[in-house]
């Protein structure tokens, strides 16, 4: 087995610990390999190994890894992370099978006249900031559900829960806390009676308390490729 291999499985094994630690099933939690700065050749090693759901951050490098890749586009699935600017979103609604990062109604709106008809709905979450920090993206907690009310009727897409990117905390016990404010917005917008299924929360560094505040979805990049490489310009 390769290096990205032998790391997938590692991070494989830290996912089923903490599901069996924490009463989870292990089946219900996606692992989202983010290839972010890394070259095609990591994202087909990472394949090879069995790993299908991709994550990226920017979208012209996305758009050539996808392009590189185009003998495997039908067994690969290409999630964008993060928030995402208004002059992006139509290669995104072209190319991409997820977007993680929804925090205006506007950027929702253009991804769904954008997506070709004859491609399946694209599939979305939106981005919430749980610690409020003025700097960062994502909706606050309390606009959540009528943002989610209205990504929801729109055409083309389909949303499927939450994403979340905590600060960086120092213990289990401090990330832990950060993770259950997401989950409190993810259940509140279900049990208004909106049907999401993905909260995609937690990273290399924090996944194991994502996974006991009910994460379904593990964005690791870190753990699987190594330190990032530098941000293509």
């Amino acid at each position: 087995m390769t290096m990205i291999g032998d790391d997938l499985q590692q991070v494989k094994n830290r996912i089923a610990l903490a599901c069996a630690e924490h009463g989870r099933n292990p089946a219900e939690v996606r692992l989202l390999a983010v290839s972010k700065t890394f070259g095609p050749e990591a994202v087909r090693e990472a394949h090879a190994a069995g790993q299908r759901a991709f994550g990226e951050n920017y979208v012209q490098e996305a758009l050539d890894k996808i392009a590189a890749l185009a003998d495997l586009r039908a067994e690969l699935e290409w999630h964008c992370i993060g928030p995402l600017q208004s002059n992006k979103t139509r290669p995104v609604a072209e190319q991409f099978d997820w977007v993680h990062g929804i925090d205006r109604l506007k950027i929702a709106e253009r991804l769904s006249a954008q997506r070709p008809p004859h491609l399946p709905p694209l599939q979305v979450c939106l981005q919430v900031n749980v610690d409020g920090g003025a700097n960062k993206s994502g909706v606050p907690p309390d606009e959540a559900l009528p943002l989610a009310r209205a990504v929801a009727a729109l055409p083309h897409l389909r949303l499927r829960g939450l994403m979340a990117i905590p600060e960086p905390a120092p213990d289990f016990a401090a990330q832990r806390e950060l993770c259950l404010r997401a989950r409190a917005v993810y259940d509140a917008i279900r049990a208004a009676g909106i049907d999401i299924d993905t909260l995609s929360l937690g990273m290399s560094a924090d996944l194991e308390a994502a996974i006991s505040a009910g994460s379904t979805m593990v964005r690791i990049g870190t753990a699987i490729f190594g330190g990032r490489l530098r941000k293509p310009a």
